[in-house]
């Protein structure tokens, strides 16, 4: 079964071990949802027994939900606003300095077509990677086998259906290339509106 859940196979998701062993998970998140804003240090130690990886200088915003965590692996200087959803039901890979927004779904895992198989619990999981300095904004959903190049911005909204490009701003349902990262950019913060000087 662990080898069909990291491999792109179909298997069977009412698995009694695997409930179990998500449990643990269950646990560790509820403790880390309901911590205090000034207990700092108990969300580290909490997020590294979470997660696979976890650099430094992390910040997550509660509430936080994922399927597993020990399958989410984040670079240093990671950024994610409140509610922010890994279905790591395989690897989930970000990387440093990756800014979140709220309400951001990363999604790994996948159900087949066919109904039959559905009613059985059927399910494929494949993983995702994000590049370091990308910006996801906030509602976005990033679904299973995507990769996002390093600086990229995903617009509000998105649902990311296929691999975006390093260095381009991309948006919309599916999201698409809207353009690249130009020297304008270094100019103009948000539309017409100039950077004071720095």
């Amino acid at each position: 079964m662990k080898d069909k859940m990291h491999h792109q196979k179909v298997y069977f998701c009412d698995d009694q071990a695997l409930v179990s062993e998500q449990m643990q998970c269950l646990e560790t998140l509820y403790d880390f949802n309901f911590t205090r804003p000034t207990e700092v240090k108990k969300r580290e130690i909490l997020l590294s027994k979470l997660f696979a990886e976890i650099g430094d200088n992390c910040y997550i915003e509660p509430p936080l939900h994922a399927n597993w965590g020990k399958h989410t692996h984040l670079g240093d200087n990671v950024y994610a606003n409140f509610n922010l959803t890994l279905v790591d039901d395989t690897h989930i890979y970000i990387g440093h300095y990756v800014m979140i927004g709220p309400n951001v779904t990363i999604a790994t895992a996948g159900h087949p077509i066919d109904p039959e198989r559905r009613k059985k619990a059927a399910q494929f999981n494949i993983p995702v990677y994000i590049g370091n300095n990308v910006w996801i904004g906030a509602n976005c959903v990033i679904l299973p086998g995507v990769t996002i190049g390093e600086n990229s911005v995903i617009g509000a909204g998105s649902i990311v259906t296929k691999n975006i490009p390093a260095n381009v701003i991309a948006v919309g349902n599916p999201c698409r290339i809207l353009r690249e990262i130009n020297d304008r950019d270094k100019e103009y913060y948000y539309k017409n509106l100039r950077f004071d000087g720095e």
